[in-house]
């Protein structure tokens, strides 16, 4: 009985030592089992896992790059239509620049003709509705001339002009003094500033009144000379002596619905 024990004993021994060497290779290593049923089942759903992600991949870098392209698109035609816009305007702001241009020299040209126009209504009818001067003044050319009712010194004319927006009758330049000469003005104070030293006389011209000025702080004007008119030549006096006023003052643009007003019909 004991015998039969051992033979079976070492006889799975020896089976156990079979199974061993036949999962060792003849080098001595150990060759690895086959795998198992589920071993197979994880690899093959790994596998599909990552055949959907690559497609997954494909499928959204396709949707990236036709979304791309397109707003490509979208933007170069948004360019396109900014850039056509901007040639637009500029092309309207030159026509509409071009156009205030030619209203304003039209405007010009009408404001140039409708002084003309008054101006010969003006010679026919001294306060007519279009003279751009006030009532009772003389109007030539850009200025407009009026004359103060009682005589005054000549600190008070110049104040009384002032209260005008004028001033005391100066000459600017030959035109306006051939005008001036032609009236024929005697004792008329002039917007010269006051000296202190005596002048007899000295012939009316447009260089006498290129001085600057004087303060009138600093001087006592009892004591001073003060220019006027007697027809084309220039006196002095004192200031405190009572002359003739004319003041004049820049006249106002004459208004052209004043002048078309007047006209005959069959003139316009």
């Amino acid at each position: 009985m004991s015998e039969e024990i051992v033979y079976a004993h070492i006889k799975f021994q020896d089976s156990d030592k079979k199974e061993d060497a036949q999962t060792s290779d003849k080098c001595g290593r150990k060759v690895p089992s086959a795998p198992s049923h589920s071993q197979h089942k994880t690899i093959l759903i790994l596998t599909l896992l990552c055949l959907l992600l690559l497609v997954g991949l494909g499928v959204l870098g396709g949707i990236f790059y036709t979304t791309l392209e397109t707003e490509m698109i979208k933007s170069n035609q948004l360019q396109y239509m900014n850039e056509e816009l901007q040639s637009n305007v500029s092309i309207q702001l030159m026509h509409n620049l071009n156009s205030s241009k030619k209203i304003t020299n039209l405007s010009a040209m009408l404001q140039k003709v409708a002084t003309q126009l008054c101006y010969e209504l003006y010679t026919k009818e001294p306060e007519h509705k279009c003279k751009p001067c006030p009532k009772g003044s003389k109007w030539y050319k850009n200025t407009c001339y009026s004359e103060l009712d009682e005589p005054a010194t000549w600190q008070k004319s110049e104040m009384l002009c002032s209260a005008q927006n004028g001033s005391l009758l100066k000459i600017k330049n030959k035109s306006q003094l051939e005008f001036v000469k032609s009236k024929r003005l005697s004792d008329y104070w002039l917007g010269l500033p006051p000296r202190k030293d005596y002048i007899y006389s000295e012939e009316l011209n447009e260089k006498i009144f290129l001085s600057t000025g004087f303060e009138r702080s600093t001087y006592d004007l009892s004591k001073m000379y003060c220019g006027y008119i007697d027809q084309i030549y220039v006196y002095y006096a004192y200031c405190t002596k009572k002359k003739s006023v004319m003041c004049e003052e820049t006249a106002r643009n004459v208004q052209v619905e004043n002048v078309l007003n007047d006209l005959p019909e069959n003139s316009i």
